[in-house]
């Protein structure tokens, strides 16, 4: 994931298979980055990788005047659409007009010469990320704050319009919860392996519980705090939103669906607790009923706990796919991170997470 300072995740050295040629970097960067950044890069920079998120592979790109931030995808068979950096780029340049929390960007490269992928380079927004717990002295009701400016970006950014941001070419139109349920069965099943359960009756039940789209908004599809930066004069405000690759244009809902299923919360069991990656469960933080009703009566979207249950399943359902995508690539060899070996018993926990609210 894209850095800022952060304790919880700070800058290693880079894994040898994630190393690409730096001096073939910095050289392209030295003619093609925006022109508010090409005086600050001179030299060859420092290079150092996240070890954290799952997907894109970020570096920071240290100069001596100016820290940067590299994104390109990881080596191994991927899903195409996850992993396109023209598309992350080109939303993120459009959006920063109207929607000031996202990065700068400083140049898109798709010359396989350079590193042998795609990759794009923004500015390093200043600030801290939250990792598994916070990292400061907070009261209740501060954390409560918190949480509540945090959630109230996600209804901003469901609140812009797209249309005056260029972006209204992403969304394919009324079908957009269809789509996610057929598209996520989809790639479910072509990263099956040998340990995965039988999910057919959860799919079936999506598919045949699936409401009509509520609306087509800019939605960002991995909204969680590792992917906020905060101010780092007020840990209290968001400044900065990072990870767009999976943003596009749909049912608002499905969004805060999805990124509930993130949201561990103080009274779920133990092994839910284990996945846990944000201090969603701290005293103060919302539950995810409470930011349910928040988020519907500020949107004025009508909700019940029985219509709910189709977006929190959903929500598990793609969290899982997303596990087991990752797991593939892990039991295939095709990555080495130890950080990975977890994603299989993880994928296991999701289905009878999934199963027991299908048949509640």
């Amino acid at each position: 994931m894209t850095q800022a300072k952060d304790a919880g995740n700070p800058a290693a050295e880079v894994r040898k298979e994630d190393a690409f040629a730096v001096q073939a970097v910095a050289a392209w960067l030295r003619e093609h980055a925006a022109e508010p950044f090409r005086a600050d890069l001179e030299g060859v920079p420092e290079v150092r990788q996240f070890a954290g998120g799952a997907s894109n592979l970020t570096y920071l790109l240290r100069y001596p005047r100016r820290d940067l931030i590299l994104r390109r995808p990881p080596a191994g068979v991927k899903a195409k659409s996850a992993h396109d950096m023209r598309r992350e780029h080109d939303i993120q340049a459009a959006l920063k007009p109207v929607f000031p929390l996202v990065p700068a960007m400083v140049g898109f490269c798709d010359d396989p010469s350079v590193v042998g992928s795609d990759f794009y380079v923004m500015e390093r927004l200043e600030g801290t990320i939250l990792r598994r717990d916070l990292p400061w002295d907070l009261t209740d009701e501060q954390v409560s704050t918190l949480c509540g400016r945090a959630w109230d970006v996600l209804m901003d950014l469901h609140s812009v319009d797209v249309a005056a941001a260029g972006l209204s070419g992403l969304g394919r139109g009324e079908g957009y919860v269809a789509r996610q349920v057929g598209g996520w069965t989809h790639r479910f099943e072509h990263a099956r392996t040998e340990d995965t359960g039988d999910w057919s009756d959860i799919t079936v039940w999506l598919d045949a519980h699936q409401p009509p789209d509520v609306a087509a908004r800019l939605i960002h599809n991995d909204f969680r705090f590792d992917n906020l930066v905060l101010s780092p004069d007020d840990p209290m405000r968001v400044v900065g939103v990072l990870d767009w690759e999976m943003a596009t244009v749909g049912d608002p809902l499905m969004d805060l669906g999805g990124a509930l299923a993130y949201w561990v919360e103080a009274g779920d069991d133990d092994y839910f607790q284990g996945f846990r990656r944000q201090p969603s469960s701290a005293p103060g933080m919302w539950t995810r009923a409470e930011i349910v009703e928040r988020y519907c009566d500020r949107m004025g979207f009508a909700m019940t706990p029985e219509r709910w249950r189709f977006y929190e399943v959903f929500g598990l359902f793609r969290l899982a796919v997303i596990a087991q995508q990752i797991w593939y690539r892990y039991a295939r060899g095709q990555t080495t991170n130890p950080a990975y070996a977890v994603f299989g018993p993880a994928v296991g926990y999701l289905e009878t997470r999934c199963r027991h609210l299908v048949t509640s």
